[in-house]
């Protein structure tokens, strides 16, 4: 196993796109197989250590960053198996945690088949997409990664290497999952009691379900159960045409109608995205796309899986469906082949990148949000940041997964007053957001950044509940504490 430390390889780990900066760690391992890694966990406690994972620095919640812990690296775990078809609709692949999303996408398409989770960094690693549920634009109509994952292979704290099955361990009725263990000997734990959000993107917390499998208590528990370091993936095969169309309005009362009708199937239409970018995003990307038409109030970004047999009546289906909620078709990007389809991406991804210029600019970072609420509370969602943003005179975008009902809000402070402005209406739209059923997080996760926040979503008591699981599995807290669990929990109770 290679361990490193040196301030250059250590500084590389007190980073991600979350802008903490505070993070200090005394080395870094390299686990080159299970093996090792397990066994970093084993002797932890022997050792005086405790560890954070660390992913390929994506994330914008703080999670891989050490507050002096440890860090176990995944970069080289990063195997990639082979496709293997199970019948004509699914296929699997097992890959490690270090693999790349991007690599596994390659692998997929080589051999006629793709991957439905579609993040926008495809530099993350596998693993932590598994540890954080993440999901992307295609989660409209596939879904975030849990309904992906067959099969995991998971370190525990204590040092037991787990192969963990869908089907293989079940909560029973009371809600409790029983293991026997070669380390840590017999586990048992209950299921957290708090309920699921009504919304179709959730990320926030453990899963917690009747009759749930043990596989779904893993996937986004954001390592504090144990380390993901192998993953059995479900494939689909790959669609023969994919359309794109980007879509102006003129009104936010078209725009929407239009997203209520697609995601209603409305023409005929059958989306895999709908995707928002308000008239401030689209501003952010006037100087890049000068050609965008003028005085718009929004935009929507659509993409349809077709065939070449019915691409042409599918194309008719989406301009039908423009014309009658009034979107100007003339104005309409659309593309039918994949260099036009990874054009029009590109304006999607091309979003964050201006932001990130702007605020190089400034003194401050942005304030940005992560909720969801349930679908039919979409536009209401959308004016609750711009009425709120709107009142207080901050630069703000709104962009993101309308069709989820999960719009990203992100304020752009220019001083430092502004900023702590920003963070109080930022609390404020938590509790909003709350109250309408949504959730904290829909695909990026709580980490370190939101943890205090969490305590909002469950009440003290369910976070509380989390805490007895963690400690059935982590009795000697050793691994990524301070991620997803406001640490004062851990303490004794007075």
């Amino acid at each position: 196993m290679i361990s490193k430390e040196g301030t250059a390889t250590i500084q590389e780990f007190l980073e991600d796109t979350s802008n903490l900066k505070s993070g200090w760690s005394p080395g870094v391992f390299f686990p080159e197989n299970c093996d090792e890694a397990a066994a970093l966990l084993r002797d932890a406690v022997a050792d005086g250590r405790r560890y954070t994972v660390a992913g390929n620095g994506t994330g914008t919640t703080g999670g891989r960053i050490p507050f002096g812990d440890h860090v176990i690296a995944m970069h080289r775990l990063n195997r990639i198996g082979e496709v293997e078809p199970i019948d004509n609709e699914h296929a699997t692949l097992r890959v490690q945690a270090g693999a790349l999303l991007q690599d596994v996408q390659s692998k997929a398409a080589a051999a006629g088949w793709f991957y439905p989770p579609d993040p926008t960094e495809k530099t993350c690693f596998i693993g932590s997409t598994v540890a954080n549920n993440s999901s992307g634009s295609r989660s409209f109509r596939y879904g975030a990664t849990r309904r992906y994952v067959r099969a995991i292979r998971v370190a525990l704290p204590q040092g037991d290497l787990l192969e963990v099955a869908r089907g293989e361990y079940v909560a029973d009725e009371a809600g409790r999952f029983a293991l026997d263990l070669p380390i840590a000997g017999a586990v048992s734990f209950r299921r957290p009691d708090y309920g699921m959000p009504a919304t179709s993107k959730h990320n926030a917390g453990y899963w917690s379900a009747p009759g749930m499998d043990l596989v779904d208590l893993f996937i986004g528990s954001e390592g504090t159960l144990g380390i993901v370091l192998e993953a059995e993936l479900e494939l689909r095969p790959a669609p023969e045409r994919v359309i794109a169309c980007l879509v102006w309005f003129m009104n936010e009362d078209e725009l929407f109608a239009f997203v209520d009708q697609a995601r209603s199937g409305a023409a005929g239409v059958t989306p895999r995205a709908i995707e928002l970018f308000d008239r401030r995003a689209l501003d952010f990307l006037r100087h890049v796309y000068p050609d965008m038409p003028l005085n718009t109030k929004g935009a929507i970004y659509v993409e349809e899986e077709t065939t070449a047999a019915k691409e042409e009546g599918c194309l008719e289906a989406w301009m039908t469906l423009m014309e009658a909620c009034g979107a100007p078709t003339e104005l309409t990007w659309a593309a039918i082949d994949d260099a036009g389809v990874s054009k029009l991406r590109e304006f999607r991804h091309q979003l964050p990148v201006q932001v990130n210029e702007w605020l190089r600019r400034q003194s401050e970072t942005k304030i940005s949000t992560d909720m969801a609420v349930p679908d039919d509370k979409a536009r209401q969602l959308y004016e609750l940041y711009r009425d709120a943003c709107d009142a207080e005179g901050f630069t703000y975008i709104i962009f993101g997964h309308v069709g989820n009902a999960h719009l990203h809000l992100n304020i752009l402070p220019r001083d430092r007053s502004e900023f702590d402005r920003a963070k109080n209406l930022y609390r404020k739209l938590v509790s909003e957001v709350l109250a309408m059923g949504g959730t904290l997080s829909a695909e990026h996760g709580i980490g370190k950044l939101k943890s205090e926040y969490l305590v909002q979503m469950y009440g003290p008591e369910g976070i509380r509940e989390m805490v007895q699981v963690k400690k059935a599995l982590d009795p000697y807290l050793v691994l990524n504490i301070g991620n997803l669990i406001p640490s004062s929990f851990y303490q004794p109770e007075t």
